[in-house]
């Protein structure tokens, strides 16, 4: 009797059996194609809009992005091993590319670098499975604060933050002593007048603090669901803190000493101070949920002891 074939069956392109050229293969035309479609589009960002004051975290979003994807990588290929692929990518796919033509040819941002998020969602089902998604959902949404927002929703919002800002910049001022009043969002202190600008306090500093914050919660991961969800939503009234900090340190820095130190180097310099302060406040005000949660296990403990 002829002894059995041996078996001739390949491994799949992507699976763990396949060689490290193999896999660099497969993933070789995907990253080429996502070159060719976003360069242009991230030169323009660069040379455009990622270009102004308000803008100007985008970059800073996207290589932070980048960075926890690299970072989760050895996780998701770990995670995806031996799970199938999912079906599910095509039409995400498909729904992506339609994303970006419509967003290229017609100059909406909104749709071209939205689109990224779609494609790299259906690469990751059609490549490695749904495993391979959860392992990396957190870099794709923080992917979300890099793209820029329509003018008209920008504006509806930060009009109303400005206003509220600046307020709350003039009641503490004026309670601590100084000669201030304002009009709208325009502030003057002594001979003085400052307008309280989108860049200082608009819809697009909100987004990048809320970024600050969430990459924080992702990077600490506490245990207790109560202390990430309480943490995540005081983001938005520490974001609120730490823009009339800014403000009230500009106002200041004008006050004492000159229109030109406030327009000038120490105008850059508020600016650290308002990601330093939202930080500090974020560590401030998690220290404090860490301090809850544990007096709130002790009174479980107590009790469970006294039962």
């Amino acid at each position: 009797m002829n002894d059995p074939a041996p078996s001739t069956t390949q491994p799949l392109p992507g699976n763990e059996a396949a060689s490290p050229i193999s896999k660099l293969l497969v993933w070789l035309p995907i990253i080429a194609g996502l070159i060719v479609l976003y360069v242009p589009s991230l030169i323009d960002l660069l040379q455009g809009i990622w270009s102004t004051d308000e803008q100007k975290h985008g970059p800073i979003v996207l290589s932070i992005a980048c960075w926890l994807a690299y970072r989760k990588w050895p996780d998701m290929w770990q995670a995806s091993e031996g799970q199938p692929t999912s079906a599910w990518g095509w039409p995400i796919f498909i729904f992506g590319l339609l994303l970006y033509a419509i967003g290229r040819s017609q100059d909406i941002l909104l749709f071209e670098i939205g689109s990224v998020i779609w494609l790299l969602t259906a690469i990751l089902l059609l490549t490695r499975g749904t495993a391979a998604l959860k392992a990396q959902w957190f870099a794709l949404f923080f992917m979300l604060f890099m793209i820029p927002l329509p003018g008209a929703i920008v504006d509806a919002v930060t009009l109303p933050m400005k206003m509220a800002v600046s307020y709350v910049a003039e009641q503490v001022l004026y309670w601590v002593g100084y000669p201030i009043a304002r009009t709208g969002v325009i502030l003057q202190i002594g001979q003085y007048k400052l307008l309280v600008a989108d860049a200082c306090a608009g819809l697009h500093t909100l987004f990048t603090l809320e970024a600050l914050g969430l990459l924080y919660l992702n990077i600490v991961r506490h245990d207790s669901l109560f202390r990430n969800v309480t943490l995540a939503i005081l983001i938005v009234p520490i974001s609120f803190t730490a823009n009339v900090f800014r403000v009230m340190v500009l106002t200041l820095i004008t006050y004492h000493f000159g229109d030109e130190a406030g327009q000038g180097f120490l105008h850059g310099f508020a600016g650290m101070v308002l990601f330093l302060s939202a930080l500090l406040l974020i560590m401030g005000v998690d220290s404090l949920l860490q301090l809850g949660v544990k007096l709130k296990d002790r009174r479980q403990m107590k009790g469970a002891t006294a039962a």
